[in-house]
């Protein structure tokens, strides 16, 4: 699964790499959660920014552990499910991100945090699925998932998943609402391990209400409780 990410660029950077527009102010993020309101680029308005929820709303989402709010979509079964394949039919869009965390897991109870980034530290997008609703207020809500592919050398050693991450021509292809089924389908391969390099990095990504810079910061391999392992 794909449960944080970072989207530390500037607006500019933002909007020169995805040459859309972004209305509001935005914020470089670092540690990216689940229920969290970022940007997304959707098939209906690429070009522009929109504001969407990830996974769930907070409303929704109080007093629910993360592993039972659904924020990722195997991308091999997305066409074929009852719950999204209107979404992959009808509501694509695109995750900026420059950088996504995974906990590789020894033993029973450590777990070490590692970021995996693009090698030259670029803006890349995920590929996702939205959806729209009306909440209990009356009020119109937008949510997305991340889609997952099998992981490439680089995740394998940490995670048996990874996102499905797009290049700018697989982009056009996955917000164009003519392409085919098959060509959509094409891009689920994962990413080339040239592509992506990994490190660890501090135990402070564990917790939501970090979203600072030091997050992304590589260190020594460190547990969830701080002790530093010869094992990451």
């Amino acid at each position: 699964m794909c449960g944080r990410y970072s989207l530390s660029k500037s607006k500019i950077e933002l909007e020169e790499r995805f040459q859309a527009e972004m209305l509001s102010d935005f914020h470089p993020r670092y540690n990216i959660a689940p229920t969290q309101l970022v940007p997304v680029i959707t098939s209906a308005s690429p070009n522009g920014f929109s504001y969407f929820y990830w996974g769930i709303t907070p409303e929704f989402g109080k007093n629910k552990p993360v592993a039972l709010k659904l924020i990722n979509a195997k991308s091999e079964t997305v066409d074929q499910k009852v719950s999204f394949k209107s979404s992959f039919q009808k509501r694509r869009c695109i995750i900026p991100a420059d950088g996504f965390y995974e906990w590789k897991k020894l033993g029973k109870k450590t777990k070490i945090p590692y970021r995996f980034t693009m090698r030259e530290g670029e803006l890349f997008s995920m590929a996702g699925i939205w959806e729209e609703y009306e909440s209990v207020n009356g009020e119109t809500q937008h949510t997305f998932l991340i889609l997952t592919t099998t992981p490439n050398e680089v995740v394998s050693d940490v995670h048996d998943r990874m996102p499905v991450i797009l290049n700018k021509e697989g982009e056009k292809k996955w917000l164009d609402s003519y392409s085919k089924v098959e060509d959509l389908k094409s891009l689920f391969e994962p990413i080339s391990s040239d592509f992506l390099l990994s490190y660890t990095v501090s135990p402070l990504v564990n917790s939501v209400q970090n979203d600072t810079p030091a997050v992304m910061r590589k260190t020594s391999p460190m547990d969830q409780h701080g002790n530093y392992t010869l094992f990451g």
